[in-house]
């Protein structure tokens, strides 16, 4: 069986606060995007032991670290799961702030269900990814979300983009974590995303914010450049993703603009 588990992008970000355990609440609308991996399991013959093939990006985590095989040995924690072959192809890029070892591990936890038919509820398997990664549990639904907690906290949004262009830039630049909350103060937004994001998008420039970016930008001005050409080029809204290094444009028409990204990965919708 199947899958093909898809990117997001992060539409605002706010660090609102420090938490008592190390990590900051922070607020976003997660929304989904089609760059896609794939994902497919197969019942062992020899049932010894699972096997792990990653073709595509080479992301350089060894198989007992990929967030897919700890979610298939999450789940064998409460459910009986013959040993599996594993393959997955690799096409959404990593440390670009775009969730996709995260889509990864929750598209196994659905395949698997699916697979075996288990009696496991979106909500279950929801709680199960919260283990894995903050943002795993938005994929479980994969539809637009308002996103609170350290980003497991979901609330459906009506949000639709039919109609605008998506396109996406990543440069060859990786982002620490740490690097990105340095010259973070957490704080309260003055508007909430939920508000913003009934909003016309022309709008949203001047009111969407990711806290992410003056750090990040700071660090690497690179990045800071990609978003500031993409909206020489007609960017009706643009923002580096999570916490980077990607940045995503939004656009009214369909345009081709590949060739000003020419030393970066770029997708653009189709």
């Amino acid at each position: 069986m199947i899958c093909f588990p898809n990117a997001k992008i992060n539409l605002g970000l706010n660090i609102v606060s420090k938490r008592d355990d190390g990590y900051h609440n922070l607020e976003t609308v997660f929304y989904p995007i089609m760059i896609k991996d794939a994902l497919e399991i197969i019942i062992s013959e020899r049932q010894e032991q699972d096997s792990f093939i990653e073709s595509g990006l080479k992301t350089g985590v060894s198989s007992e670290n990929n967030l897919v095989m700890k979610a298939l040995k999450l789940m064998r924690a409460h459910y009986e799961i013959p040993f599996l072959d594993v393959h997955l192809l690799k096409k959404i890029p990593f440390g670009a702030g775009i969730g996709g070892g995260s889509a990864d591990a929750a598209f196994m936890l659905k395949l698997l269900r699916n697979k075996f038919s288990l009696d496991a509820t979106d909500a279950q398997l929801s709680a199960l990814a919260a283990q894995l990664g903050a943002d795993c549990p938005f994929f479980i639904y994969n539809r637009p979300c308002f996103a609170s907690g350290i980003g497991e906290v979901l609330e459906n949004v009506d949000l639709s983009l039919e109609g605008y262009y998506l396109m996406l830039i990543k440069p060859d630049i990786n982002v620490a974590t740490k690097d990105a909350f340095a010259l973070i103060n957490p704080a309260q937004p003055e508007v909430s995303l939920k508000e913003i994001i009934k909003k016309p998008v022309s709008e949203w420039k001047d009111l969407m914010i990711n806290d992410f970016e003056k750090s990040i930008f700071a660090k690497h001005p690179a990045i800071e450049q990609i978003k500031l050409k993409l909206y020489a080029l007609g960017a009706v809204y643009a923002s580096m993703s999570g916490s980077g290094s990607s940045v995503y444009a939004i656009f009214n028409k369909k345009t081709d603009l590949k060739h000003h990204f020419a030393d970066c990965y770029v997708w653009e919708q189709e």
